[in-house]
């Protein structure tokens, strides 16, 4: 059947047709053949008890009956109200919370949120700082502070300008640098550039590790300097943990880990569990307090979406974050990353992986056509589509980064299914060597 869809980041000239998926249960999708692929990237990083999780489907059938959406413009309701309530309890140092229906939509809210900061205190800081490589939404603003060249240079010329900063990244340090040297160079540029510039609103970064970049995890200290930086210069700070919080790297509050006070800190993917799409901000009392005047004055935030605070959305991801404790999930991803950490070296005993990074739930493995010269893997067909064929064979469901393969399964996979996943992904890989000889 000839299909009009129209597929996500996808050269639509190198597929005749998509496996449809009709089921899904726990880590495993089911397509029309009966197939079954385990998910491992998680839905595109939001599954977090594996489908069909009975609790969460419930929780959409009972809000749904009583109250499926009403908006937020002049009026509230219980399930968004309970859990600003439970986010800001989680969260240290938070106290109000904008809700959204994206990680891209929640990070143009933090950006918003932090220039009118600036203009309601009738202070002219109106520049963004960010970090090279990162990734915060495909949205025009998010692109202006995320921005990666491969993903955006088509729209570079209508992005906002932003100042940007390298970040260490072990496997690709400069030459004449050793590692611990590069990360202070990278710190000493940052605090250069925002100690001698008055004009910079606020910096805007990934929490813990750069995950659409590749998976670069941060040195230990790294984030916790820049937020000092930012601190001793009265620049906001702008955690995104749309990928990295929730239970992906280790931790529930991932800045909390990093000992970091952000001024503001976007949630989202899987927030709801990975069952619905619903997004985050949240805030300190400092900047919301510059938003309250009289009307006529204009300082409110002026911002909204129609299905900001969805009610079926807020209930799902109460009910999500309840089973986060019940089943005491955050020190089982702990338990479970240690399978990454322990098979790290078979992959790098691989000929066409150059480095393999992880943290928590998360690797990222990095293929090269020289492993001497760090040469990225470039294929004439996409490394996309050759992964995602070759895994189908052993079961597995990919979807690459350029040259970077992601495992990110769902957070409740259980030991078997990870090793699973392991040997899958060591078998594709090999298969991709044989097909390009």
């Amino acid at each position: 059947m000839k299909s009009n869809v129209w597929h996500p980041n996808t050269q639509m000239s190198e597929w005749k047709n998509f496996p449809e998926i009709t089921n899904a249960k726990g880590v495993w999708l089911i397509d029309s053949d009966g197939k079954k692929l385990l998910d491992g990237v998680a839905s595109m990083w939001c599954n977090v008890w594996g489908h069909s999780k009975h609790e969460l489907v419930n929780s959409i059938v009972k809000q749904t009956k009583k109250l499926q959406h009403s908006s937020m413009f002049n009026l509230t309701n219980q399930p968004v109200e309970r859990l600003a309530k439970k986010l800001t309890t989680l969260s240290p140092g938070m106290n109000h919370v904008f809700f959204s229906d994206n990680g891209s939509t929640a990070m143009e809210v933090a950006i918003k949120i932090a220039l009118q900061y600036w203009s309601n205190l009738g202070i002219k800081k109106t520049k963004i700082a960010t970090l090279e490589n990162g990734y915060h939404g495909d949205t025009f603003g998010a692109m202006s502070v995320g921005y990666i060249p491969e993903f955006f240079v088509n729209f570079k010329s209508k992005l906002f300008p932003t100042i940007r900063f390298p970040v260490p990244n072990k496997y690709r340090v400069p030459k004449n640098y050793t590692f611990s040297d590069y990360q202070n160079f990278c710190l000493d540029k940052i605090e250069k550039k925002i100690s001698n510039n008055d004009s910079i609103a606020a910096f805007v970064m990934e929490s813990g590790a750069q995950m659409a970049g590749g998976v670069i995890i941060y040195p230990n200290g790294f984030q916790k300097k820049i937020n000092k930086i930012c601190k001793d210069n009265d620049v906001l700070f702008i955690l995104d943990e749309i990928a990295t919080g929730f239970g992906r790297l280790g931790s529930m509050i991932e800045y909390e880990n990093q000992h970091c006070k952000p001024d503001i800190v976007s949630f989202g993917k899987m927030l709801t569990g990975g069952y619905l799409t619903f997004a985050a901000t949240l805030t300190t009392n400092k900047i919301y307090s510059t938003f309250l005047d009289q009307f006529n004055n204009m300082k409110h935030l002026f911002h909204g979406h129609t299905y900001t605070g969805n009610p079926t959305a807020a209930s799902l991801s109460l009910t999500n974050l309840q089973l986060y404790e019940k089943y005491d999930l955050i020190e089982k991803v702990k338990s479970k990353s240690r399978i990454f950490q322990k098979r790290v070296n078979e992959f790098l005993d691989l000929e066409l992986v150059g480095d393999v990074r992880t943290k928590g739930l998360v690797m990222g493995i990095e293929l090269v056509s020289n492993k001497k010269n760090k040469t990225p893997l470039k294929t004439k067909k996409s490394i996309n589509k050759l992964v995602f064929e070759e895994g189908r064979k052993h079961n597995v469901y990919f979807r690459t980064l350029g040259n970077i393969v992601m495992l990110v399964p769902p957070l409740a996979i259980s030991s078997n299914e990870m090793n699973f996943l392991i040997d899958g992904t060591l078998k594709t890989i090999q298969g991709i060597t044989s097909e390009l000889k």
